[in-house]
């Protein structure tokens, strides 16, 4: 894992349109269209079914904003703020294991249709939130990246 993998911030929004209008309007970000799914996450609790969703901007670095799942990790950060930090992993698994060794936490992870595992998210021992993306995800992210929800900053 490289600092340069780093690919996107996350945010998890308990009012969605909100934060986007107010990221919009106070930075200019663009969206690109939601994207999602009910898709089945492992947690250490056992597995769990999660109805997620999400936008990206359409300027790099990216800004991630997920609709809030209530009881599960995806809450908002108590007071606003960042969520996660989103990096690139060409082998998620093994990155997994080279971050626990580091004395990081597994907190959820998915295993996409072909038996990969898509994601994982990682708690650091200060609380640092990460995400690993298997890298075979980047072309249909960067697909998604360019269709756009005509959401943007108001003419200033």
């Amino acid at each position: 894992m490289k600092a340069e993998d780093q690919f996107h911030i996350g945010i998890v929004a308990d009012d969605f349109e909100a934060t986007l209008a107010e990221l919009s309007e106070g930075f200019g970000y663009e969206w690109c269209d939601e994207v999602g799914s009910t898709t089945t996450v492992t947690t250490p609790n056992g597995d769990i079914v999660v109805d997620m969703r999400c936008v990206y901007s359409t300027a790099a670095p990216r800004v991630e904003v997920v609709r809030r799942v209530p009881g599960t990790l995806w809450e908002p950060v108590e007071g606003g703020g960042i969520h996660h930090v989103g990096y690139w992993s060409d082998d998620v698994v093994a990155d997994c294991a080279e971050l626990a060794g580091k004395g990081y936490t597994v907190e959820a992870t998915r295993i996409g249709a072909d038996g990969a595992m898509t994601f994982a998210f990682l708690r650091g021992s200060k609380g640092l939130l990460i995400e690993l993306v298997n890298r075979a995800t980047q072309p249909g992210l960067e697909t998604v990246w360019q269709i756009r929800t005509g959401t943007t900053a108001p003419a200033r």
